[in-house]
């Protein structure tokens, strides 16, 4: 069995997401997805707006996604342990480096390969920020 592990803020819930997971789900047998904590997030990006244990039932949620668990606090690639994943799946605009990923599962015990999945165009609402944006300038 082929697991692909998957990562994000999920915080608006989009088109853009949907094609990420389902693209993952299709390099293995089981796609796991782990939803970053508040904490995290604000600290890499900002606050989401939807709070961790409702973006992770949400994500739980949908068809291509096995199970959904929150991230860890302090070092993100201790999940790697606990998911143990073949396959690490990136998205298009995730600013992770392929090979310090190999390298944090090397150092785990760990034989990973890394697969950026492309972007999503079909929709104008295809990013969290974008959404965002047509909302506020429609108010």
């Amino acid at each position: 069995m082929i697991r692909v592990l998957a990562t994000g803020v999920f915080d608006i819930l989009h088109p853009g997401h949907v094609h990420f997971l389902t693209e993952a789900k299709r390099l293995g047998d089981e796609l796991v997805v782990v939803v970053a904590r508040d904490s995290v997030a604000q600290r890499m990006k900002r606050l989401p707006f939807i709070p961790e244990n409702i973006r992770v039932t949400m994500v739980g949620a949908l068809k291509p996604v096995d199970r959904a668990i929150l991230g860890v606090e302090g070092n993100i690639y201790d999940i790697l342990t606990v998911v143990k994943p073949d396959i690490v799946a990136l998205g298009y605009d995730q600013e992770f480096d392929a090979n310090e990923i190999v390298e944090e599962g090397k150092k785990r015990g760990l034989e990973l390969k890394v697969a950026r999945i492309s972007k999503y165009s079909d929709s104008e609402f295809d990013g969290t920020r974008k959404i965002i944006k047509m909302l506020k300038d429609r108010s």
